[in-house]
């Protein structure tokens, strides 16, 4: 269904009233040439594995507003995957408008998205680490960063005896993504590390 899943494990603040730890998932639709294919993945031989390996490309970093949430118990006709890597985060499963509408043209289910409270629809509801009351509804911001993935494949040139010029896949390129999801919050408390920003 080209399906990009996202899951944060954030430890809790145990003093401040939270869990151990809060999971959140963020679902986005995956666009063709995003990544390499899998069967390309699947030929890659990693030489030393424990190498920690610097992205060759610094993409610019992606805003998404995450304004429907997704139903755990359904969602696996969207994604297989949802079930495993979105098992702790059950009630935080978020996804966009847009993505939906993609998702509905290709014959998904639409009783497992549920479209969430605006800033358009609430004028009061504001952005969390502006929000003073710890147990008000509020727009949520959380950031991450992809450090390392392989992202395009690299051709190089070869010339046969005859002097003609033909390209073969030579190798992996790698880029570094940062993203930032906004989401609605029933309470701040759900929140707490906006402050710090």
């Amino acid at each position: 269904q080209e399906v990009k899943i996202f899951r944060a494990l954030i430890l809790g603040e145990l003093e401040r009233g939270q869990s151990q730890f809060q999971a959140l998932c963020f679902v986005t639709r995956l666009h063709r040439n995003e990544i390499i294919p899998s069967e390309s993945m699947a030929k890659l031989r990693q030489k030393n594995p424990r190498t920690v390996r610097q992205a060759e490309e610094v993409r610019g970093l992606e805003h998404l507003s995450m304004d429907v949430a997704v139903n755990f118990s359904k969602a696996a006709q969207l994604s297989s995957h949802i079930h495993n890597v979105c098992a702790e985060a059950r009630e935080a499963i978020y996804t966009r408008e847009e993505d939906v509408k993609f998702w509905l043209e290709k014959g998904v289910d639409g009783s497992m998205f549920e479209v969430l409270p605006q800033g358009s629809d609430l004028p009061e509801l504001q952005r969390c680490r502006l929000c003073p009351d710890r147990w008000k509804p509020c727009i949520c911001s959380y950031s991450l960063t992809i450090e390392w993935y392989p992202c395009m494949l690299k051709y190089c040139k070869s010339r046969d005896a005859g002097g003609k010029v033909s390209s073969y896949k030579c190798g992996i390129r790698s880029c570094q993504k940062g993203y930032t999801f906004d989401y609605y919050v029933p309470q701040k408390q759900l929140c707490l590390w906006d402050e710090e920003t």
